[in-house]
């Protein structure tokens, strides 16, 4: 980092620079400034941005990247009144600082603190809680409807990524609302970019338009028109990137039903203001199409906006140092590494992400395996039926996906995958709580929701070599198969190059004691162990929620006096209820205490302290289980 670098960072964050930035508690004050100091209010805000994510943690290129966008909007718009709806919601902190929050950033995504995603019950000014992409068409939709219903005079506008754009559900919206008359505003925030590097046909759609006959008819219209006034025709050539943009892109969006505008710079707010204000005064469905850049005015994330799409604490000055936490693998390397080695070993081994390449550990399988790589976009309900395809042609796909958003694909699980029993491979990153991400991204339901299908086996890995040996099983069967494992580092266990697969069903006793015995799902065979030691009670790892070990749970019922199952998800429906079933259904009638996850949303924070919270540590362990005894 060179000398001048150093002081430009410096300069940066002095105090002094937030001297403007101060005084906005609110849009209202915000739309009181004169438009010249508009330009100095951002410089401000991006800063602030930068150096409260260096201490916290949290999204940061896309951030970056929508500055001018926010402060135009709530410049024109009369928010909260107007509705502004983001999509996914990891570019709002600029909307969160401006809406009264920006003393709030010190614990962003901390427990008690404030959410990185929009959240209702946080401020006025989030009118619709997002964290997923691609609704905010639709929930800005049904605002205005709403609206109209009502007799109401507001703008309902949407904000979203192109990257949220590859997801069908944002066409649907669009679909919808073009066939209305209501006054929606959908602003195209293109910035070239989803989480990963776009993929697909739409992002190459413009590019192939500007480049095709269409474009090039285009131009020869203009020029038989505009040619005779050598004048015009000179200006139309001087401005004929603009022409391109303001000609060519709007076709596909018009043929929906929107009147399209743009595209515009997202970083001139002498273009983003004047734009807004006059689509203010249209009605009907408006399109507005905003270039932005990732990393805007952070030269480290403007080169590279994936590595700063979501940081931990760093140092501006130095930007981010890569290293592995106590040299440990974390779970989605060893996929990773196990996905590679698979591949090596079997040439119909297909890899697929719904745009989650980075956070899934796709990274080096992408780079040794391209022509067997397939990152489908946001679009999880395709990933999975595209695998379903591929595995009736004999391939065997394996798509990784994070437990919350599988969710969204459950259909496609049942219906095009299960019930025609074709050997997909499910590896379900992110299971149980995930921290500083909160609620919309915990993997609390999958148990839940995944035992209850035909055909599907579930594992739940107490550790890293567990977990690559399962992924080994699940691959080796004809069926389908999910793999589900936390975020993070696990209790450190040696991964073993070899692989060999686990007998289908069967758990394994851990501790042997008395009175008491511990079924322990997954992640939670740790914490078991050590609140075991202080009970003498037996433990058994489980891992499999389907099939369960029967045989192993009508053992341990006969020989103890108090069953306990542990589980990092929900308790209603969980791998403690699959037990209860077996028992019952043996007519054993045994104690029973379940552990899990509440019957609530668990909030963002440090995942310890959350698991904590929900007693799902040692501490917790023995006070339930104490508790239970005493009775």
């Amino acid at each position: 980092m060179n000398s001048e670098r150093a002081h430009e960072l410096q300069s940066q964050f002095d105090p002094a620079m937030y001297e403007l930035l101060k005084t906005i508690g609110s849009p209202a004050e915000l739309r009181a400034l004169e438009r010249r100091h508009l330009s100095r209010l951002a410089e401000e805000l991006r800063a602030y941005i930068i150096e409260s994510v260096s201490q916290t943690g949290g999204h940061l290129s896309s951030n970056l990247g929508t500055v001018e966008l926010t402060i135009a909007l709530h410049y024109v718009f009369n928010t909260p009144h107007d509705r502004l709806v983001w999509d996914v919601g990891h570019q709002t902190y600029a909307h969160k600082i401006l809406t009264g929050r920006r003393e709030g950033m010190a614990r962003l995504r901390m427990h008690g603190g404030i959410s990185g995603f929009p959240r209702r019950a946080e401020s006025e000014y989030d009118t619709f809680g997002t964290a997923h992409s691609s609704t905010s068409i639709s929930a800005a939709l049904g605002m205005a409807q709403a609206a109209k219903l009502r007799g109401e005079t507001r703008r309902a506008v949407a904000i979203i990524g192109d990257g949220a754009m590859s997801a069908g559900m944002a066409f649907e919206a669009m679909n919808n609302a073009g066939v209305t008359d209501t006054d929606l505003l959908v602003v195209l925030n293109d910035n070239d970019m989803s989480i990963s590097r776009p993929v697909g046909g739409l992002n190459k759609y413009l590019a192939r338009l500007l480049s095709g006959g269409l474009y090039g008819a285009a131009r020869k219209a203009s020029e038989a028109v505009l040619g005779k006034v050598p004048q015009l025709w000179e200006l139309a050539k001087r401005v004929e990137e603009h022409a391109k943009g303001m000609v060519v892109p709007s076709t596909m969006f018009e043929e929906f039903g929107f009147n399209y505008i743009g595209p515009i710079d997202g970083h001139d707010l002498d273009s983003l203001i004047p734009t807004l204000k006059n689509i203010g005064e249209l009605k009907g469905p408006q399109f507005l199409h905003v270039v932005t850049k990732k990393g805007q005015g952070y030269k480290l994330a403007e080169a590279d906006p994936v590595l700063y799409h979501g940081v931990s604490k760093f140092k501006p000055d130095a930007g981010i140092i890569g290293g592995k936490l106590g040299g440990k693998p974390s779970y989605t390397q060893v996929f990773g590494d196990w996905l590679c080695d698979m591949a090596a070993l079997d040439k119909r081994l297909v890899g697929i992400t719904p745009a989650m390449c980075e956070g899934s550990g796709l990274v080096r399988f992408a780079r040794e395996y391209p022509e067997r790589y397939f990152d489908v976009g946001i679009a999880e309900q395709h990933a999975l039926t595209f695998a379903a395809g591929l595995a009736c042609e004999g391939m065997k796909p394996v798509v990784a996906i994070y437990s919350t958003f599988l969710q969204r694909a459950y259909d496609q699980l049942i219906h095009d995958v299960a019930i025609q029993n074709l050997p997909v491979v499910f590896a379900l990153d992110r299971a149980g709580l995930v921290g500083a991400d909160g609620a919309t991204h915990n993997g609390a339901f999958d148990l839940a929701y995944l035992r209850c299908i035909p055909n599907l086996t579930v594992m739940a890995p107490a550790d890293e070599n567990e977990c690559r040996q399962m992924l080994y099983t699940a691959f080796q069967m004809n069926a389908p198969a999910a793999v589900r494992y936390p975020r993070g580092i696990g209790p450190g266990a040696e991964v073993h190059k070899k692989m060999q697969a686990l007998p289908l069903g069967v758990g394994e006793l851990r501790r042997k004691g008395a009175k008491v015995a511990i079924l322990a799902f997954g992640s939670m065979l740790t914490p078991a162990l050590e609140a075991a030691e202080e009970l003498d009670a037996t433990v058994a790892n489980m891992r499999f929620v389907k099939p369960l070990d029967e045989t192993l749970v009508k053992q341990l019922a006969q020989d103890h006096d108090l069953l306990v199952t542990v589980e990092e998800g929900s308790v209603m429906g969980g791998a403690g209820s699959a037990v209860a079933e077996c028992l019952a259904g043996a007519g054993l009638a045994r104690q029973l205490l379940h552990l899990g996850l509440p019957d609530r949303f668990v909030d963002h924070g440090d995942t310890a302290v959350l698991l904590s919270e929900v007693g799902l540590d040692k501490a917790g362990l023995l006070a339930a289980i104490r508790s239970r005894l005493a009775l």
